[in-house]
């Protein structure tokens, strides 16, 4: 606990930016038209996939076990959120298709 702790001391001014990044990463995506959601997958698809291959390489690296079980878990949750933004993607063109 006392290691928690420190090292949170330690990083304070990242942590800091960290909470400021997500404040405002949610009120930039709550202001966005619905129009421009599906571009906005398709980009977050991309940077999900340098996520991927960058865990990999971290995992090709790594002499410890537990950054092998970190990389695993970044690859697994990766590509699950590579494989549901394209299901929704693919959805929302759906409905701009003309029917017929």
């Amino acid at each position: 606990m006392e290691q928690i702790i420190t090292a949170i001391a330690e990083h304070r001014q990242l942590l800091y930016i960290i909470i400021l990044s997500i404040f405002v990463g949610v009120e930039v995506i709550g202001n966005v038209p619905t129009v421009l959601h599906t571009p906005l997958m398709s980009g977050a698809n991309a940077i999900h996939g340098v996520v991927i291959v960058g865990a990999i390489i971290v995992m090709l690296k790594t002499e410890s076990s537990l950054g092998m079980v970190l990389g695993f878990l970044a690859v697994i949750l990766g590509t699950l959120n590579v494989v549901g933004g394209f299901v929704v993607t693919d959805r929302m063109l759906e409905m701009f298709k003309k029917k017929k």
